[in-house]
């Protein structure tokens, strides 16, 4: 399964600068461990860095190396177009299955018609290997040898 996911990075981005939402998903899930019942949220830093990764799907870093994984249980229309998001919780602790992501819109209104995001498993991610694996993805040009040389 993961050498089909790599050989299809690999064919998608020799042909296009950028992955789709379909193959930087298969990236993240590629560098997510094991999935994990809970995760805390960094009240320290007060607010928490997310990368979408389309409607089913979200990174949440508390540092440069260290994040979760979030899928969600149904389609989340309104993360695609979100500037912001809030992630319910219980004293800091964000648990699967029990826990929501809430689109917010550029006012910080939660978006509307995003209906419960439910959180359906949290996976950590190992954001060294992830961001050696976008580097690594990075596109190269072919250039044709001229015959002097």
């Amino acid at each position: 399964m993961l050498l089909a996911i790599a050989a299809a990075l690999a064919a998608g981005c020799a042909t296009s600068p950028t992955l789709d939402t379909q193959e930087r998903l298969a990236l993240y899930r590629e560098h997510a461990g094991a999935p994990v019942p809970s995760f805390r949220l960094e009240r320290m830093t007060g607010t928490q860095n997310w990368t979408p990764l389309g409607d089913q799907a979200l990174a949440v870093w508390s540092s440069a190396s260290r994040g979760h994984l979030l899928e969600l249980v149904n389609r989340c229309p309104a993360m695609s177009s979100a500037s912001g998001i809030a992630i319910t919780n219980r004293g800091g602790q964000v648990t699967a299955r029990v826990d929501a992501v809430m689109p917010r819109t550029a006012t910080g209104l939660v978006a509307v018609g995003s209906g419960t995001c439910r959180i359906d498993s949290i996976r950590p991610l190992d954001g060294r290997s992830l961001r050696d694996a976008k580097r690594e993805l990075r596109e190269a040009d072919i250039v044709e040898r001229s015959d002097g040389g």
